[in-house]
């Protein structure tokens, strides 16, 4: 799934990889735009270098997606993701880490990512790889949007005019009522809005649980939920197949890895930035691998959501600067 664009919290994602906690850990890690910023190069390398691993897992995706079930390739990529959480959960005592201050917003969590997750495996089957990662770009929108009712945050006319910008870009991209529309743009799209309330969600839990907790309840409730999905929908995957699931969970993981990491070494409204490589190697990748080439209206609208996407990380920061020097100035 794609890394989807920042805000502070960084929001990347919605990708068809695995979300381990991106979001709190990183929150964690990178407080806020007041956190010293002590390498910003290497954090710019890592989340450059982590959008290949996402474009490249999404490749992965797409290739299974065209034989086999979307719950099917889910269950595998949670697979793995559980076998490689198990580690850390035995080490940090399975009781502590399971312990949440929040188990309705924790397993509410884990749903909306195993949502995001498949709609995005089944939107990848038909659209072209750079389509569908471009649609998905759109999360921050929803994210504005939920944060009115949800966190009861004031959004400004200018936020509200980079959304309705976003919105446009999509509609470039998507097109509707013309002979390049594709129903399973819709897929992409509510993929988007399911990321979205994951992120909106992972504001609450933030401070309230362990990072460790969030990512447990991630593996757990995304591969319990799929197992029961799975004997319905079962294919027999080849040996090729099994190998490739193997390589698309780690990839996943890794690029969230390193997500986790460059924010612990960049400011998030630069970092924003860079995440929005990641169309381009999805372009790239998507011509390599399927021989797809997006027309030149994808390219304007993502241009134009992608331009939306960061006015939107800019006009956050501002937003919580502003917030920690009131506070500042109420404590003097």
């Amino acid at each position: 799934m794609p890394l989807r664009p920042v805000a502070t919290p960084p929001e990347p994602r919605a990708t068809a990889s695995i979300e381990a906690d991106v979001g709190q850990v990183e929150a964690e890690a990178h407080p806020g735009p007041t956190t010293p910023v002590d390498r910003p190069l290497r954090g710019i390398l890592l989340v450059l270098t982590s959008t290949i691993f996402l474009s490249s897992s999404d490749t992965m995706a797409k290739y299974l997606a065209l034989r086999l079930p979307a719950v099917e390739i889910g269950w595998l990529r949670y697979l793995m993701f559980t076998l490689l959480m198990l580690p850390v959960v035995l080490a940090a005592s399975p009781r502590q880490a399971m312990r949440t201050a929040r188990p309705g917003m924790q397993v509410l969590r884990g749903l909306t990512l195993v949502g995001s997750s498949l709609l995005f495996i089944s939107a990848l089957r038909f659209l072209p790889i750079a389509e569908a990662t471009t649609t998905s770009f759109v999360s921050p929108i929803f994210v504005t949007v939920l944060s009115i009712f949800v966190l009861g945050e004031v959004v400004g006319l200018r936020r509200w005019l980079a959304t309705i910008t976003g919105l446009v870009g999509v509609i470039i991209v998507v097109r509707p009522g013309t002979s390049a529309f594709h129903p399973a743009a819709l897929l992409a799209i509510t993929s988007a809005l399911c990321w979205a309330v994951s992120l909106v969600t992972t504001r609450k839990i933030a401070g309230r649980d362990a990072p460790v907790t969030t990512m447990a309840y991630s593996a757990i409730v995304g591969f319990v939920l799929l197992s029961i999905m799975l004997p319905f929908v079962w294919m027999q995957p080849t040996a090729w197949e099994l190998a490739i699931a193997a390589a698309l969970g780690i990839a996943a993981t890794s690029g969230h890895w390193l997500v986790v990491l460059a924010y612990r070494y960049g400011d998030a409204s630069v970092l924003a930035l860079f995440s929005y490589t990641q169309p381009i190697w999805a372009t790239l990748l998507g011509y390599a691998v399927f021989g797809d080439v997006p027309d030149g209206w994808t390219f304007v609208g993502a241009a134009v959501i992608i331009a939306s996407g960061l006015y939107t990380a800019h006009r956050e920061r501002v937003r919580r600067a502003n917030l920690t020097l009131r506070a500042m100035a109420a404590k003097a």
